[in-house]
Parts: C-alpha cells; structure tokens; sequence
C-alpha cells in the first residue's frame, strides 16, 4: 500500500510539473487554443454532472472525463452512444466501446464527429455565395487502456488522433490524456478522489492547396506566381482536472452522490463545480450541477451555465440505461443530449 501511494503521490507531482508553464496565465489567453472539439463534453451522465465526477465515472462514459474509470465498468463489454444538439445547429455524435480483459485491463475505442451541415461558399468576388456548399470535417478517435493497481486505485491513459478539414484545408494531430481514480480515500466508505490531464499534446497547424494564392504584378514580365500562406500553429486545449465524490445511502432504495471538482485551463478561465445525482434502487436517476467561474470578468465569457438530466436503468439479459441531460447555453440554444449504453 506504501508503495501504491507512492505511485499516486508522484503521478500528481509529474502532473504539476508539467502544467506548470503550460497552464501559465490561462485565462489572459481565452479563445486562442485550437481543436475546441476536445472540449465537447458526451454521454449524459457526465454531460448532466457538468463534468465535475471525474473521481468515480465508471465504464464507457470514464473514457471522454477520467479514462481510469474505463477499468471499473462492472461488464464485459460496454458500449455507448450520444446525440448532442450543440450551439450554432452543429450535432455531435459520439460512439465508444469499452472490453475487459481478465488479468490484462481495460481496452477503450471511441469516436466524435461533429456535423456542421451546408455552409454556403463565399469569395471575394462573390461574397453573397457562389452557389455552392460545403461542409467541414471534425472527428477525434481514440484508443484508452485502464487497469485497477488495486480494489481501491484504478489508473488509465488514451491516446487521441484528432482530425479537422475545412474544404482543401486541413489539419491534423494527437492528444494523451492520463487519469488516477481512488476510492474509498483514506478508509471512508463512499469516499472518492480523482486527477485528470487531458489534451496534452504538439501544437497542430492547418496545410492545403486553399492556401494558395495568386501574385500579379503589372509591371513584371514574368507573369503570374504563386505563394502559399503559411499557417500560424495553435496550441491545445489543456486541461488539469482534481475532483471529489462521497456517496451514501439515504434508505433502503434511495441513494445519493455529491460531486465536486476544480478545472485549470491553459486557454480559459479556471471553473469549480458541483453536482448532485439521486437513484431510485438503481433504476432511475435525477442529475444536477452548477460551474463557478469566478475570474470570468464579464458575462460574455460565461456561455454555459446549469445542467441537469435523468436516467432509467432497465434490466433485461443486457443491461440498457437511457439518459438524457440538458445544458444551458447564454447567447445560444441550450444543449439537448441523448445517450444509450449496453453492458453485456
């Protein structure tokens, strides 16, 4: 146990270590941060929690908020999917895939597209459209590997390929994100801590023949030349997420969670957050959460507030949960999330 502790205590050091300088001034840098798609949250349960129970998410939705959770899905194989309704009519799918393998671990696939419908083509010689349209490409794959060090500690980490093209522009790259769960911290039942490091990565910049352009000039006799604008490079979304959970049982059937968790971000205001989640004998399940921004200095920088959502658990020879969660959005529609998971 010495040891283990041991293990956990370096893992967070080596995690302070390298946000350092990464996190520096993050809020002075809001917006500046590239491949935001990272930051869209999936599955209801989390999306309903705010994000805030990073310390005890089990199973396929662990994947997106803590991969170590991957290891503490109580089936086989698990697989989940999410419709989310997100702000400016964009629709974002989300598919993963949990197995575990005994004496081995757990193996996680997952995949995120996000639909931006037709968009109209505009130039500088047809600024009211040309008449044609297009549609951009986002999509994020992910592998994930989680194991339990012991009943108590679990550990994951997932690699990312994440892939963006805007007509003959694009751009690609990879994330790792790295997670710590333990349960029943310091002897109390119920009680639970956790860690995350997400988006860590190489800056990414977009290449493409769209960045070709034409030089003329009148005066030359060499005719027209080409130069190709050189794209600047963005830097991740970082992130450095601590939580804590304690649970407990109210009655006989009733059972309740309270969640809460601090985000440092490189590119954005830090946020604390908290929520709430109530079962009826495991059945059916109520969901709420609130995030603080304190350093936000104007509303403007506030665009989600509140969430909530519900849940039923149906037993049958696979186990099926419905859930759905809401999120309000300022300046847009509110987010709408539908998600299914199957545990066999």
């Amino acid at each position: 146990m010495k040891i283990i502790l041991r293990v956990i205590l370096l893992i967070m050091v080596l995690f302070s270590f390298v946000t350092s300088e990464i996190y520096a001034g993050g809020g002075k840098r809001n917006g500046t941060a590239g491949a935001q798609e990272l930051l869209i949250p999936v599955g209801a349960r989390g999306l309903s929690l705010n994000g805030s129970y990073i310390s005890g998410i089990e199973g396929v939705e662990a994947i997106y908020y803590n991969p170590a959770g991957l290891a503490l899905m109580d089936k086989s194989v698990e697989a989940l999917f999410s419709q989310m309704n997100y702000i400016a009519d964009i629709g974002v799918s989300y598919l993963a895939i949990g197995t575990k393998f005994e004496g081995f671990g757990s193996l996680g696939f997952s995949l995120k597209t996000l639909n931006f419908g037709d968009i109209p083509v505009t130039t500088v010689e047809a600024p009211q459209g040309t008449g044609s349209t297009f549609s951009p490409s986002y999509l994020t794959i992910g592998l994930t590997y989680s194991n339990n060090l012991t009943d108590r500690i679990s550990i994951g980490a997932k690699v990312q390929l994440i892939s963006e093209r805007i007509l003959r522009v694009s751009a690609s790259g990879f994330s790792f994100d790295a997670g710590v769960m333990y349960n029943n911290f310091a002897n109390v039942d119920g009680l639970k801590i956790g860690i995350v490091l997400r988006n860590l990565g190489p800056q990414i910049s977009f290449d493409g023949a769209d960045l070709l352009r034409v030089a003329e000039d009148p005066l030359s006799e060499r005719g027209a030349q080409y130069y190709k604008i050189d794209a600047a490079a963005f830097e991740l979304p970082s992130q450095l997420e601590i939580g804590a959970a304690y649970e407990s049982s109210l009655s006989e059937e009733i059972s309740g969670l309270l969640v809460s968790s601090f985000e440092h971000n490189n590119f954005s205001n830090d946020q604390y957050k908290i929520g709430v989640e109530f079962n009826y004998d495991k059945l059916f399940f109520l969901r709420g959460a609130y995030t603080f921004q304190p350093e936000a200095s104007i509303d403007e920088e506030k665009i989600f507030g509140a969430t909530f959502g519900f849940g039923v658990k149906l037993s049958s020879a696979a186990d099926i949960s419905v859930d759905y969660a809401y999120r309000y959005a300022n300046f847009f529609d509110s987010n709408h999330l539908f998600a299914l998971k199957i545990g066999l």
